[in-house]
């Protein structure tokens, strides 16, 4: 039988859709909340809600616990020029020991080692590549050089420049940890108030952190998902996060990532040592497709993703590859906004994925 293809997971999306920017307040976006224990009676495919991200309360009991990525993003995104004068696109990737980091850098032509690129904060070296991307040398560590001299790295799918606007609504209320190229995107719908309510009602709430990395953006390069490479993140799931899911999962309550980066960093951390959730720092490739064996996560609140995409694959896995295209296609029908600033869906585990 023919495997799973990336092409399984394409649909059609119109380019109107497509959220250029964020709704006015962070809690009035549109929810749909798909649970796979409730069937439409329609040949037994899942009942999809429509309901608020403001309402999300309803769909949550007390003792559940919220787990949320409190990653910062930083300025991540730089313009220089080379000595030629030609011009230099770059983006941060991933800060390393003292004074280097890997980059995205895009220029009319190839940069070589120990080419010398020109910025407002000095001279930037390269100094060889790793797979896709440029090793390099700041002038400063990374992080402080990129919040000193860079600007916000608005996802390429939205089509203007930032704004002031940006600097605080690409960013969750929860965001602690510099270090993300990217937002974790289902946690900006959260606002003071929600979490209040949220507290109100019971419900517990814990953070990890994975620093986001520009590779979540990157398109699967062949038809075949087993050729893909997954792009690597840093992730810490530390000692308090595990004792509230290991008492969470005690007390018979569900464990909800916000996001699919806390889904990336809890079920790294349950790989380490099978069947159970342990302090855990590393770099994490995985790649969860259809027929991953699901350790820690019950259910998860989720921005649309994009056609072919390795999320939508990772989302699939939760609950099935033709419930979450039909649930997409509902989205679309209904005129849902998708992507980053867009719309969100929760999602309740199917029993044995």
């Amino acid at each position: 039988m023919r495997g799973v293809q990336a092409s399984d997971f394409d649909f059609q999306l119109p380019l109107e859709l497509i959220a250029q920017r964020p709704l006015p307040e962070r809690a009035a976006s549109r929810l749909l909340v798909l649970d796979p224990s409730t069937e439409s009676g329609q040949g037994g495919s899942v009942a999809v809600t429509d309901a608020l991200i403001r309402s999300f309360p309803r769909f949550v009991e007390a003792g559940d616990l919220l787990v949320f990525n409190d990653t910062r993003v930083i300025p991540a995104r730089l313009h220089g020029r080379k000595s030629s004068g030609g011009t230099v696109e770059m983006l941060l990737e991933r800060p390393l020991e003292g004074v280097e980091a890997l980059l995205h850098m895009r220029a009319s032509k190839p940069l070589r080692s120990g080419e010398v690129v020109l910025t407002a904060g000095g001279e930037i070296i390269v100094v060889g590549r790793d797979e896709d991307l440029f090793h390099v040398r700041l002038p400063a560590p990374a992080v402080e050089f990129f919040v000193t001299y860079g600007e916000v790295p608005l996802p390429p799918y939205i089509e203007r420049t930032p704004d002031a606007d940006d600097l605080e609504r690409y960013q969750s209320v929860l965001a602690r940890v510099p270090g993300a190229v990217a937002a974790p995107t289902a946690s900006l719908h959260f606002d003071e108030a929600l979490l209040a309510v949220l507290e109100a009602r019971g419900v517990k709430r814990t953070i990890i952190t994975l620093h986001v990395g520009a590779g979540t953006f990157q398109p699967l390069r062949s038809d075949r998902i087993g050729d893909h490479v997954m792009h690597a993140e840093w992730a810490e799931v530390p000692a308090a996060a595990c004792d509230a899911i290991n008492a969470a999962r005690a007390a018979g309550h569900r464990v909800i990532a916000i996001g699919t980066t806390v889904v990336r960093a809890l079920e790294s951390a349950a790989l380490v040592i099978e069947g159970t959730i342990a302090p855990w720092t590393g770099m994490t490739r995985i790649f969860i497709t259809p027929g991953f064996h699901w350790r820690t996560v019950d259910a998860l609140l989720t921005n649309f993703h994009l056609p072919r995409s390795t999320l939508l694959m990772l989302v699939s896995s939760f609950v099935g590859r033709d419930t979450v295209l039909s649930a997409y296609a509902h989205a679309v029908a209904q005129r849902y906004r998708f992507f980053s600033y867009g719309d969100a869906m929760f999602i309740t585990r199917r029993i044995g994925a």
